[in-house]
């Protein structure tokens, strides 16, 4: 059996996690609330590549949990001899999942208390690294998909769900215009940046290790792409104009005839962007949203600016410039890349967990958040909602890093691996505060448009 000590850190890592039982009858009932509106009807989703059938993706939830914990970690049979045939998402292929013999909603929502109560009956109060290990996986599965059931709402146009939030946390400072700090380019010199995850610490496969890349000088916009900008470059005929967008680009723009963002429509002179089954005017001073890498890639070459690469929005977000001087003069071995990663914020603020004050996060708020919906969010280069928000866009291919060794779930990274697939930083405001740090790297091929994605520019 694999352990956190081969695969994914090193047992004192997982050994420090805290609140895990907690935090996994938090997330079940954050998958419970994303669907409990929906009617029978509703839940009979048409066939959509992006999209994945609710009550499948109810089953596929808890079969995860099930199979890692009870079944890998814990030893057990399964609790249903059909379960791998029907859940199993390594093996039952995306456009089958409509068709399969799949149990009763209610059958589904007992599968998923069964499998819960015998993980929280099984495990012991303190529990081992390994057992800390696969509870983590499970717990960062469910939340992940949980943004997808979010995405699907959207999708599908269903009203935004009724989720149970703490009154405190919904005490967000007021929106405003946008802030001066938030305005213009961070100039940030090159050198040597220890890109990556130190080891020990808790990571996906995908973030290990940290390694040296050298970085030139680049200039990082202090705040995402807003609906203005976005706006503006669309009125100029953004997406008619063909000297902005790349070959792939342009065929994904004809093929799909877009002539504007996803989600938007014109009602006279005024934009109006759809959020879940409401349509309302753009909103002002607010990172854009549902925008793919292709129509990012587009926005850049009008503006006559680029995409970031992983690594310099990773320096951005994890340095200040102190700090990063005394980095840029250090060797470039691989122990050295170890011992400077130590170095880094886990989050562009510092090392206090997320909280409303530093991100939109958590769905506290429904949609992205005006820039000054955050007091606190300003990493050390000072640039804006670097964390939560929007995800964003990087000029990166997603590929494993040097000395890339899979995890137990092997199918969480290697598979995507490919040219058309691209790496987002940041999260976004449907994202779990616990899922996120300045190393996570989110993947999605080029031309999705449907998840939760924005960007942020760099001067060429």
């Amino acid at each position: 059996m694999s352990s956190p000590e081969s695969a994914a850190s090193s047992p004192a890592a997982w050994g420090r996690l805290e609140n895990l039982r907690e935090a996994l009858l938090d997330a079940r009932r954050r998958t419970l609330e994303l669907q409990q509106d929906l009617s029978d009807q509703q839940m009979r989703v048409p066939q959509l590549r992006i999209i994945n059938p609710p009550l499948w993706e109810l089953g596929h939830v808890g079969w995860f949990q099930e199979f890692w914990i009870l079944r890998h970690l814990l030893g057990r049979p399964p609790l249903r001899g059909d379960a791998d045939q029907l859940w199993n998402s390594s093996a039952v292929a995306h456009d089958t999942r409509w068709g399969l013999a799949l149990p009763s909603r209610e059958g589904v929502l007992e599968y998923l208390r069964e499998v819960l109560d015998r993980v929280l009956q099984a495990l012991p109060e303190k529990l081992t690294p390994e057992q800390a290990y696969f509870c983590w996986l499970a717990l960062m599965h469910e939340d992940m998909h949980g943004e997808a059931f979010m995405y699907t709402r959207q999708t599908l146009a269903w009203p935004a769900p009724q989720l149970s939030q703490p009154a405190a946390a919904l005490a967000l400072p007021a929106a405003g215009a946008t802030p001066a700090d938030a305005a213009g380019d961070a100039p940030i010199r090159g050198g040597r940046f220890p890109l990556g995850a130190a080891p020990g610490s808790i990571a996906f496969d995908n973030e290990k290790w940290a390694h040296w890349v050298e970085l030139g000088d680049f200039a990082i916009a202090r705040a995402p792409v807003s609906y203005s900008q976005m706006a503006e470059f669309t009125d100029e005929g953004g997406y008619r104009r063909r000297e902005f967008w790349s070959e792939d680009g342009w065929q994904w723009r004809e093929r799909q005839q877009a002539e504007h963002p996803l989600y938007w429509r014109r009602d006279g002179g005024t934009w109006l962007h759809r959020q879940f089954e409401q349509w309302r005017p753009l909103p002002e001073n607010t990172p854009v949203i549902h925008v793919n890498w292709h129509e990012a890639e587009a926005w850049c070459r009008w503006a006559g600016r680029r995409l970031p690469t992983e690594a310099e929005w990773e320096l951005a977000a994890s340095l200040d410039p102190d700090s990063w001087k005394a980095l840029r003069t250090q060797a470039g071995d691989p122990a050295d890349a170890a011992a400077a990663a130590m170095k880094k914020r886990t989050f562009p603020w510092g090392e206090q967990p997320p909280s409303p004050a530093h991100a939109t996060l958590d769905a506290l708020r429904i949609g992205p958040q005006p820039l000054m919906a955050c007091s606190q969010d300003r990493g050390g280069f000072g640039l804006r909602h670097l964390i939560g928000n929007v995800w964003e866009w990087t000029a990166s291919t997603f590929a494993p890093y040097p000395g890339f060794v899979a995890d137990p779930y092997r199918d969480y990274s290697q598979p995507w691996f490919t040219p058309d697939y691209r790496v987002l930083r940041g999260g976004c405001w449907a994202t779990r505060s616990r899922l996120l740090r300045n190393t996570w790297r989110n993947f999605y091929t080029r031309d999705r448009n449907d998840v939760l994605a924005g960007f942020r520019s760099c001067a060429r």
